[in-house]
């Protein structure tokens, strides 16, 4: 009995916590304006067949994006032993600079786009201590590369490292040490920018994240899949995010916070060259697109970086579905003359 009392005191003492969050999270006030970037991905406009440098321009000058995520993956970037290609991304950052967009450069082995975890085919075999060494190696020559460009604002170390039970079988376990030397090395490296450090919106509980970034971002997906249930909606209402960052903000410090993966394409079980249309097209509608910008709104972050401008270009080149597309460029002019709102 004196177990159950104790679990009932616990139990209550969540339940005052997550009201008296929530009630800061209701009295949390609308940013004036919203600013959108976008992530951009080299290896996945190459999984569509198009030439990201094609579809990386159009993204700047016809959508007019000020904010880009790159990364650097680490097979692209060092595709044998010490054998380094930085072509694509060293165009990437110029253009960037030509039109005064604002990057923000992500690094490490667990990066955006599936499946997580990108390792060069030389190194998968290799002993995890020897594999981490030329971990640290890749991340070195990435940040020294790339630290005197103007047009980088912020690392990003790692995607979402502490989201273990996604991508087991590619990632395996997180090594909390090695993350926190992988993110003492880039401040080390370059002490003049902020270390990103990011978390799932809907399975992260922020903590490992949170406190160990000079800043902190959160994915939002609003529609979802897996193998068991088929596609599905989010339960949490937008006010959750809101409220786990006052938890933040009270456990640790206050500190920026970005939304840096909203996802705006559909989620598919293969890869979306081998899905139909159609069914793309159903799992992300127009109407969701907007269902999930309101939803994106109301979670009070003011800057959010969208996710599927690759798939967006795909469909209008390739397919003949120019409206997402246009979609976006209406937004991100939206953004620069009314504060990013759009109804």
């Amino acid at each position: 009995m004196k177990l159950v009392g104790i679990v009932f005191r616990i139990l209550i003492g969540l339940c005052i916590v997550a009201g008296i969050l929530w009630y800061f999270a209701k009295q949390t006030p609308y940013p004036d304006h919203y600013e959108y970037g976008v992530s951009f991905n080299t290896l996945y406009t190459e999984e569509l067949g198009l030439d990201w440098e094609e579809v990386y321009t159009a993204i700047i000058d016809d959508l007019g994006v000020q904010r880009i995520r790159l990364a650097a993956h680490w097979p692209m970037v060092e595709p044998n032993d010490n054998d380094w290609n930085f072509e694509e991304l060293d165009r990437q950052m110029q253009l960037a600079e030509e039109n005064d967009v604002d990057v923000i450069l992500a690094v490490g082995k667990r990066l955006p786009r599936w499946p997580e975890c990108h390792v060069p085919e030389w190194a998968r075999n290799l002993p995890l201590e020897e594999q981490q060494e030329h971990v640290r190696t890749y991340i070195q020559v990435v940040v020294e590369r790339y630290r005197e460009h103007e047009t980088l604002v912020y690392w990003q170390v790692e995607n979402e490292p502490f989201l273990t039970v996604f991508a087991y079988e590619h990632c395996g376990n997180l090594d909390k040490k090695f993350l926190d030397e992988e993110i003492a090395l880039v401040q080390e490296l370059d002490p003049a920018r902020q270390v990103l450090v990011t978390d799932s919106g809907n399975l992260g509980t922020w903590i490992g994240a949170y406190r160990r970034g000079d800043l902190f971002g959160t994915s939002v997906y609003v529609y979802l899949y897996n193998e068991q249930t088929g596609p599905f909606k989010t339960v949490l209402p937008p006010d959750v995010y809101v409220a786990k960052r006052k938890a933040m903000e009270l456990l640790f410090s206050e500190k920026e916070a970005l939304l840096i993966e909203l996802s705006l394409e559909p989620w598919m079980s293969t890869s979306i060259t081998d899905a139909p249309i159609e069914l793309q097209l159903a799992r992300m509608s127009i109407e969701q697109v907007d269902e999930i910008l309101t939803y994106a709104r109301e979670t009070r972050l003011p800057t959010q970086y969208l996710w599927g401008a690759e798939w967006w270009y795909w469909l209008k080149v390739v397919h003949g579905h120019p409206e997402y597309w246009e979609r976006m460029r209406l937004l991100y002019a939206e953004e620069h003359t009314s504060g990013g709102y759009i109804e």
